[in-house]
């Protein structure tokens, strides 16, 4: 509010004055051209300037260049942030890069970054001088909707030595304000690559929802997959089973022991982990067999309820003993899909909620493959070393 009463301040006197206004203006569209690049590197990376959240991401901010760019305003001075990896690209600068007749394409870039549609207007006003409505700009988004399309319906020609299937609750209006289940599905090729395979949104997380996803995904061309990695839903494995009834399913070890520990006493809850991850590290099938019957027979008269709840469970706990050492870390988890939640749900906080399922679908689609293309042709950890027992284990598992 001071800034708007000083720069007001700064008009008026200039009027008076009888001098040229032009350079408040163009003070001003310096400062906030300044000020959103700032803010772009900051959605780039996901965490704000000092915040502890930057720590170990792999990619930090790293000064900054100066740059002249021409407006209508006159010279804008301009310090362009970069980032460590250099692939940080400002979008805030496409306008001066191109002509006006190109203002939609600047405005769905903006949209991709995760910039609210008020947000994206303003932007437009400043470098411009144009009014686009939040309405406006949503018809302009729209154009995306033949990219969502294009994705629901392209061809999956690859085998996948693993499949991660998990939900993350967003807000949607639907008349009234809810959260949805948006239903996600991950895989790792047989060489490695990650892939987000599809998305659905649905009013809640259903074992047939992801049942559904998968048949849509058969039609389409996929056929083989070793492993299903899921957070244990219940009635999920049965599912997953009948669309593909040769795969083996695992459950997630980290939401075995984030459900345990909401059943035991706070003084025991250090003990009982470290006793947990004595079981799911063990370097074979038998040792983790074994020592999982010592955490049962040590807990089985005080918790009870824990104890029958891994028996319930545990021809879903070890089937990652199956698969080539150098994997097994990232599949007796869900914690690559559990990473891509967060990083989506971030992007998406600045939306606060979706006016329909047309919007977020448009969203999460530029998400999607901005994530493909980022992890196409790169192995995952572990999976070029076992990438040859990999594929004779598909091929043994689906001999027709």
């Amino acid at each position: 509010m001071n800034n708007n009463n000083n720069n007001n301040t700064k008009l008026v006197n200039a009027l008076l004055k009888g001098e040229d206004i032009s350079e408040i203006f163009r003070a001003e569209v310096e400062k906030a051209i300044n000020t959103v690049l700032e803010a772009e590197l900051t959605g780039f990376l996901n965490y704000e300037k000092h915040s502890v959240e930057g720590y170990n991401t792999g990619n930090s901010r790293n000064g900054s260049y100066s740059k002249t760019i021409y407006s209508e305003y006159g010279k804008l001075s301009i310090k362009v942030p970069r980032d460590r990896n250099s692939e940080f690209t400002p979008l805030t600068l496409v306008p001066y890069k191109r002509n006006t007749q190109n203002l939609e394409e600047t405005i769905i870039l903006l949209y991709k970054r995760g910039m609210t549609t008020r947000e994206i207007g303003k932007i437009v006003e400043q470098l411009y001088g144009h009014y686009y409505s939040p309405q406006t700009i949503s018809v302009i988004t729209k154009q995306l909707d033949e990219k969502v399309k294009e994705y629901h319906s392209r061809k999956i020609t690859k085998d996948y030595a693993v499949v991660y299937a998990d939900s993350t609750y967003i807000s949607v209006k639907r008349g009234t304000v809810g959260k949805e289940a948006l239903h996600i599905l991950i895989g790792i090729t047989i060489s490695g690559e990650k892939e987000i395979l599809s998305y659905e949104l649905f009013p809640t997380e259903s074992p047939e929802n992801y049942k559904d996803m998968l048949e849509d995904l058969k039609k389409r061309g996929l056929n083989r997959v070793l492993l299903f990695v899921t957070d244990g839903l219940k009635g999920i494995k049965e599912k997953l089973e009948e669309a593909f009834p040769k795969a083996k399913y695992q459950t997630c070890w980290t939401h075995v022991i984030r459900n345990i520990l909401l059943k035991v006493r706070s003084k025991d809850k250090a003990e009982i982990s470290e006793d947990l991850k004595v079981v799911y590290q063990a370097s074979a099938k038998d040792e983790a067999e074994k020592n999982l019957a010592l955490f049962i027979d040590k807990y089985k008269e005080k918790y009870p309820k824990v104890t029958n709840s891994l028996l319930d469970i545990r021809d879903c706990l070890f089937t990652y003993y199956l698969f080539p050492k150098s994997i097994r870390r990232s599949i007796y988890t869900t914690n690559i899909i559990e990473n891509y939640n967060k990083h989506l749900k971030k992007g998406i906080k600045k939306k606060e909620q979706f006016p329909n399922e047309q919007s977020l679908n448009r969203y999460v689609c530029v998400s999607a493959c901005e994530y493909n293309v980022k992890y196409a042709g790169i192995s995952h950890y572990g999976f070029s070393i076992a990438k040859e027992e990999l594929e004779n284990m598909i091929e043994e598992i689906y001999i027709y």
